[in-house]
């Protein structure tokens, strides 16, 4: 029983049933929890004091509008998800229509097909990113949120002493995201690029855009004694880090 327990806690259903992320069979199953087991009980009680406390101690901190914007673009992805499935049966009923017509047009109706099968695959492809998309808004959401997130300001070298961002990291879920607020300007001809070293192994996390979104997080791979960098590179970014260029390290 305490096993079963243990594995309950270790999920993120409690989370998710603050946030009023889970369906109607998992909030049955947390209130099931919530009344039958005590610990379980306990730790929901505790978990909405942290929060309350957490969000208070921390409101400042936290980048002005940032979870108005998570949960708008939430909102605005699951809006366009039910675009893209009206779209499919659009695009199928009409692939129907015109494949049934005449023998005569078989030609037309075989580069039709093609067209729909095209359109059908592209509609697969972005609900797969878009998939991808909210997932990451709702880690971002989890993290914001969560107790047990640690926060990490990092300040840029003399090379860059006007870079600010600040790490937020959470052990138990296992999340890690940066926020860069500031940038200095660069000459046309360079950018920064951001890297993490986690077990051993070097990430390129790709460009950080130098007049982009200042709420934007940027998501870290997870790892235990994970190092980050930014440097200055070439316009369009480099294969591997330009060591002499480094603006700010990451240690989270």
């Amino acid at each position: 029983m305490k096993e079963k327990i243990r594995i309950f806690l270790d999920s993120d259903l409690l989370e998710k049933y603050l946030l009023g992320d889970t369906s109607t069979e998992e909030s049955l199953q947390v209130e099931r929890y919530i009344a039958m087991y005590p610990e379980v009980r306990k730790t929901y009680n505790e978990l909405q004091e942290n929060l309350e406390a957490f969000a208070k101690m921390h409101a400042k901190k936290t980048p002005e509008g940032l979870k108005e914007i998570i949960l708008n673009r939430i909102r605005n992805e699951r809006m366009g998800r039910r675009r893209f499935y009206r779209f499919a049966v659009a695009a199928s009923i009409a692939a129907l229509v015109f494949a049934g017509s005449s023998y005569f047009f078989w030609n037309q109706n075989q580069d039709l097909q093609k067209t729909n099968t095209m359109v059908t695959n592209k509609i697969k492809t972005l609900e797969e990113d878009m998939k991808v998309q909210l997932e990451d808004l709702r880690n971002q959401y989890i993290v914001l949120n969560n107790p047990n997130t640690k926060k990490y300001s990092i300040n840029g070298n003399k090379k860059a002493k006007e870079l600010k961002a600040v790490a937020y990291v959470n052990p138990v879920k296992k999340l890690s995201y940066i926020n860069v607020s500031h940038l200095p300007e660069l000459p046309e001809d360079q950018c920064y690029q951001m890297w993490a070293e986690v077990n051993g192994e070097l990430v390129n996390l790709g460009v950080i855009k130098q007049f982009g979104d200042k709420e934007r997080l940027m998501a870290l791979p997870y790892g235990e004694d994970a190092i980050g960098y930014i440097t200055i590179e070439p316009q369009g970014g480099n294969q591997s880090p330009t060591v002499q260029n480094i603006v700010a390290n990451i240690d989270y």
